[in-house]
Formats: structure tokens, sequence, C-alpha cells
């Protein structure tokens, strides 16, 4: 139905055809109507009743004046220049006759709570959809109050996240209108949303349900972690759930006086852990997912509630982010610092920038990986820096997950505790296609034969492969693999996880508490791998690492430089006590599993090996057949004096290629500049690492190596195979091409 010039129209009066009257929202409200759908009833103030109010009055020009000069780059500015703005507008008198047919729509509909919401002309289109650019007025009552609301949706049109959105789609702000739909508003006891495909990798043939107890909000913004339903498009049969424990759901305020329009009010402890929706229930959205489909002929993005035991549809829009083939990274195999749900695929490394608050999304650069609580429309300036996007809430289809799909950056959400288990400036990789935050940058520059994984691993070799670990709940699935064993597990994860510094423990008379939990973590990797050899690193904690720690800065002195301060071999000889603590928990390992040996870090002289091995031995674990030691050759001493150390009568070095070429060539291996200087292959650290492998089999020592060469230049692996090491341990993700390559090597060796 053509409209016109009216202000006012009821949802049946429109439809699809009329987004440039009523905004996607309200066009779609009336097609639903229209078509059958359960809408809740209602009326939308129509864009030109905005146009003729710019018209009828000077603020255009003032507008327009601000808006001239605006760099929407700059966030302060940007946030300056939309305050002034959204004052203009809202300072100037509603038209009376206007508001005389708004209210009377209002009480034509029979008056009560309603909804008052935003429906811009260029919003909720395929090519130009955006999550909550404006706002949206809930449990409004009263003829004035929806007056008022109307209005307040009309300066919502110049929030800050609605500029910096239009200039970045190369909109005209003058050319994009506001409708405003006034609906009768729902008091939910359960809503959610539902896509009519997957929205992570755009398969068409499932429909994804979220649902929260309580007002959808909660959902959308991401404040709540919702329930998950997965069901067959065709058969309607549900393929996955998962129910999420909700402890509070968002509810109506009792007090209309009161600013907030809705409260988060506890749920009873009975209800905490019910499914948000029956079966029964889950089948009828799906049928009228499917219903929507097919009459739009596109897939859909659909807000549901339902009251009384009846479901509605409160808002439904295209899906704009299909991918014409979705493309699924291969998973990593790596330590996984965090999980949550997987909200927008591909793989990004940045660092971490930590944002409690809308207000501090300048703190945001090109490049960084932004955590956050969860985020909102105020964040998509600093969305539009990042390289990827982690949240402590949220589902797939929270405004982070909707924001990161559409600019094309991974996404996870959900993960509980990103902004408290990160750390600003800390590097991570964000792997959106399968929910999954790594330490550090993960880089794949190997490129061998087209092997499957299951086939490399199968391969035998006579040089062992090790693998390199720190997380426990990681040691039973690696565990499977075709692994010879552990050949560095990583004390210090565990300490992080403990939280608090040892020397603090011991203080409160709590020594034992630091071992029982060290123990719990240690005895994990034992027993995953046993009988194969699990080669525990002693605690290598720097000072700088140690202080942020609980109780940390009482015992840790600042060092200007913590990779050359206070480490390793000579921490154990001085802090004795503490070394102790770690001895206990190893020995306490020892006594059901017998796989598990001992490595020393950072030795810098021989007198601290032989000191720390008597303190070892006093403590009661001596070499012997099931108990191997070994030491770590990453300080250049090491390659100088090998024979004098490995003399002090130790069975095994590996060596510690970061920190060994860090040392030999000078270089802080963090250095972005002195990044391309920074190469185990250099003559230098080559002539090193050969000197190490060849004196330790010529001493009848075995060796090893744990950094993070072998998993990146397979030429290196061949020359430590010819020299004669006996085993090369990597991260997860790279012990199938390890295999294939040493392989390789080794039947080049006999003339294969």
């Amino acid at each position: 139905m053509q409209q016109g010039q009216r202000a006012i129209v009821l949802f049946s009066e429109v439809g699809k055809d009329d987004v440039n009257t009523v905004g996607g929202k309200g066009a779609n409200l009336g097609e639903m109507t229209r078509a059958g759908i359960p809408v809740p009833p209602g009326f939308i103030v129509t864009a030109s009743a905005y146009f003729d109010f710019l018209a009828g009055s000077t603020v255009r020009d003032k507008i327009a004046s601000w808006l001239k000069p605006l760099d929407p780059g700059n966030s302060k500015q940007l946030q300056q220049v939309a305050s002034v703005i959204k004052k203009l507008i809202l300072d100037i008198p509603m038209p009376p006759e206007l508001a005389e047919k708004i209210e009377k729509a209002y009480n034509d509909m029979g008056g009560g709570l309603v909804a008052v919401r935003s429906s811009a002309t260029a919003e909720d289109l395929p090519e130009a959809s955006f999550a909550g650019q404006h706002r949206t007025f809930l449990n409004v009552q009263g003829g004035k109050q929806v007056v008022a609301a109307v209005q307040g949706c009309w300066a919502s049109l110049f929030e800050p996240r609605a500029i910096f959105y239009r200039h970045h789609q190369g909109f005209d702000h003058f050319k994009v209108g506001i409708a405003v739909p006034v609906q009768k508003m729902i008091q939910s006891k359960t809503s959610g949303v539902m896509f009519t495909l997957e929205p992570v990798t755009s398969a068409s043939d499932r429909i994804v349900i979220e649902a929260v107890f309580g007002l959808g909000e909660a959902i959308v913004s991401g404040e709540i972690t919702p329930d998950l339903y997965v069901i067959s498009k065709e058969s309607l049969k549900i393929l996955k759930r998962k129910t999420v424990n909700q402890e509070v759901q968002l509810v109506k305020n009792p007090d209309a006086k009161a600013k907030e329009a809705n409260i988060w009010k506890p749920l009873p402890t009975s209800t905490q852990s019910k499914p948000k929706l029956s079966e029964s229930e889950i089948t009828k959205l799906a049928q009228l997912g499917k219903q929507l489909e097919d009459h739009y002929q596109f897939p859909q993005d659909i807000e549901w509630a339902k009251e009384d035991n009846k479901i509605y549809i409160l808002q439904t829009r295209p899906v704009t982010t299909i991918k014409e083939k979705a493309e699924v990274e291969p998973e990593i195999t790596a330590p996984v610092l965090l999980s949550g749900e997987k909200a927008s695929p591909g793989i990004a490394s940045g660092p971490v920038q930590i944002v409690p608050q809308s207000s501090q999304i300048d703190k945001v650069k090109s490049g960084d990986v932004l955590v956050a609580e969860m985020t909102t429309p105020d964040f998509v300036p600093a969305m539009k820096r990042a390289v990827a996007i982690v949240t402590n809430r949220g589902g797939r289809t929270a405004h982070a997950a909707i924001v990161s799909r559409e600019l094309g950056i991974p996404c996870i959400v959900g993960t509980e505790k990103a902004t408290t288990t990160l750390k600003n400036g800390q590097v991570i990789t964000v792997d959106g296609s399968h929910g999954k935050i790594y330490d550090g940058k993960i880089t794949r520059r190997i490129k061998t034969t087209a092997v499957a994984d299951i086939l490399r691993e199968a391969i035998k070799t006579e040089t062992r492969v090790y693998v390199n670990l720190a997380q426990p709940e990681l040691a039973e699935n690696v565990a499977k693999r075709n692994v010879d064993g552990v050949g560095l597990l990583r004390a210090e994860f565990m300490v992080a996880q403990i939280g608090e510094h040892p020397q603090y423990m011991i203080k409160q008379n709590r020594g034992q508490e630091f071992v029982d939990k060290l123990y719990d973590g240690i005895n994990t990797f034992a027993r995953a791998f046993d009988p194969r050899p699990v080669v525990y690193r002693t605690t290598d904690f720097k000072t700088n690492e140690y202080r942020k720690l609980k109780g940390g800065e009482e015992f840790e002195s600042a060092e200007e430089n913590p990779m050359l301060g206070y480490r390793g071999a000579s921490r154990y000889i001085v802090d004795i006590e503490v070394f102790r603590l770690e001895i206990e928990a190893i020995k306490r390992v020892r006594q059901k599993f017998k796989n598990l040996w001992v490595m020393i870090p950072f030795v810098r002289t021989v007198d601290e090996l032989d000191r720390t091995k008597q303190l070892l031995e006093a403590e009661g674990l001596k070499r012997s057949k099931d108990f191997k030691l070994w030491m770590m050759v990453e300080v250049p001493s090491n390659i100088f004096l090998i024979e004098k150390f490995l003399a002090v009568g130790i069975d095994g070095i590996s060596i510690g290629s970061n920190d060994l070429t860090q040392l030999i060539l000078g270089i802080d291996r963090d250095s972005e500049k002195l990044a391309s200087t920074f190469d185990e292959r250099n003559e230098a650290v080559l002539i090193a690492l050969e000197k190490a492998i060849t004196v330790s089999k010529k001493m009848g020592v075995t060796s090893s190596i744990c950094g993070q060469a072998p998993s990146e230049y397979p030429e290196l692996t061949e020359k430590l195979v010819e020299w004669g090491i006996n085993s090369i341990s990597v991260t997860p993700d790279m012990i199938g091409t390890t295999r294939e390559i040493i392989a390789k090597a080794e039947a080049k060796l006999k003339g294969k």
C-alpha cells in the first residue's frame, strides 16, 4: 500500500516494499502481520514525519555545520558532536498536530505498556545491516511518554555509533530517515533470537535458536549467555542442545518512576538450571523460522518472545553475513588459554586491549584484540580498528557476534573470564572458527606434502617426537596422539593458575596448599602419558612475572631486565624453601607415576648445576633407571663449557632455541623491529646447536630441542637429525608434520 506523506500507519497497512517510509523494522512488522505471523499489534510513526520535523525547524543547518568538520575516527570528537546534535533535536518542541496523532494511535491500540523502537530507512537491508545503532524505549506508558520516546528515537539517529556507521557505509546523513514502530510490550518469560541458517559457517540446512529467561535485551546485548538449540531445517529434529545456568533475568522495573525501565532480578535456584524452552516450543519456533524464510525467500535473523505460553515474533531481518562458501580454518592444536562460543570465523593474532567500558575505546589501536565484558554499539569505532573481538558474555547472536561477522573479523563470545585471564599487551591468537584463544602468535611457515595428519602420525621414526605442553586440560587429548612423550612440561602456567606467590603462601603457613595444587597439575600429565616420559621443567618465572602473583611485590624486587635477572637455577640455590615445595610436588607424583623426569632451566654456571643437583638428591630425587635429570641448554656458557656441564652427571639436555638464539645474537626475541634478524638458522646459532648435540652424543647424554625453531623450519630439523639428536619436542599442531620431516631426513641419511 502506498502511504504517501502519512505520519501514522498501522502494521497491517504496510509491507516489505515500504522500507523508505517505515524503515526495515517497520516494513517487516507489517509484512509479518499480513502473512499471519504472530506479531504483537502496533503502529508506526513514518519517516515522513521525521523529515517534516526537520524541515519545519532550523536544526538541519545546525546539524550540518557540526558534521562537516567531523573526523569520525576521532572517538572523543565524535562523542562530543553527537551529544550536541542529539540535544538540538530533543530541545525542539514536537509539532502539536503530530503529537496529537501519536497519542490517538496509542489510545486506539488500547494504551498500556509499549515498546518504542527506531527503524531507520537504511537499516536491516542485506547490504547494510548493523546491530543496535539507534534507541529503543521499553515499557513506555501514557500518550505523552510515547511522544517523548518517539523524539528520543529521532535523536538517536545521531548517536556516535550511527554517525560512524553511516560515514563508513557512504550514506548521506540527511537522506537516511527514521521511522518509529510503537508496539504492544511483551513481558516475556522467555525470549531470544533465531537464525534460519548456522550464522558462523552459513550452513543452510540448520536453524539456530538462542534463549534466555526474561526480556530479550539481555541476549542481544550479550549480558547473558543463552541456551543453544540447533535444529535440522528439513526434519525439525533437534541436533544439539546446550543448557546454560542462568542466575538473573532482565524484567520490567515495577517502579514506574525509576530511571531504569528494566532491572535485573535473581531467578529462583530451582529455575536457574532448567532449559528455557520445551521440545514442542523449540519445534514451534523452528516452524515459524521456516515459514518466515519461505515467505522472504532469504535466510532470516529473528527476535522472538514467549508470554503466557504464546510465542510472538518481535522482529525479522535478512541475515547479512552469508558467505558464498563458508571457509572454516583447520583447528589449531596448541595450548588453549580460553574457550568460548565461536561467533565469527577466521584466525587473527594481536596484543590484547581490555576495555572495561565504552568511554575507554580510544585505548584500542589498529591491530589490537579488543577484549571486553561484552560490547555495545558504542564500541563499534574500536571494533573497526581491532583484528578480533573476545567477550566474557554473550552468544552467537550477541552484538559482538553480529558486528564481527559483518566486519569480517574473528570473534569469540561467552568466554566468562577473558577480561581477568588475559592481560593488556599479551599477544594472543583468536580462532573464531573453533571458539578457542591461544597464547602468542600462531604461525604456520611449514609447507609439506598434503598428507593427512593421521597418516603423518602413523609414520615410524628413530628420532623421538615429543610435545611441548603447559595446560593440564590438554593432556588427555594430546596423549592420544602418536607422540613419544612430553619433552617440555612448563610449570609457569600451573603456578600462574595458583595465582599466589609461593613465599606469600609459606608466610601464611599455606605451603602445603601450593604443593597440593602443583601436584594436581603435574599429575594430570604424568597420568595421561604414562609410561611415556614427561620432562618437567622446574619453574622459570622471571621476577616481573612473580611480582604479578598475589603477594609477589613483597618478595620480588623490580628488575630492569627480568629476562637476564633472578631466574632459573640461580633462584633454586638461594630460595631453597620454595624449591623444596616444587620438589615435594614432583616426589608425590612419582609415587605412582615413575615417568616424570626433571629438567633444570637457565643454568648459568657449572656450579649452579652441581648445587641444584645436590639439592634434588638431598630431597630424594636421585638419578636412576626410571628417573632422569636433564638440563636446558639456552645460555651461551652452556655451549662453551658443554663438557664440564655434562660431567656434573646428567642424563639429557634440551636446547631452548628461543633463549639461546636471543642470547647468542643479542636480540630481544619479542622485538618487532628486530624480528627479521632473529633466526635460529643464523650461522652462529647453528654452530652452537651442532656442538651441543655432537658433544652430548659423544659423552653418552641424550639431546633434545624444545624451542619453536623445529616447528617452523624443516631444513633445521633435517640438520638436527643429521647431527644425531635423540628427540625433537614441538607444539601439538606440529606433531604429524614433524614426524614426516624427520622420516625424510632419516631416509636421506640412510641413502634411500
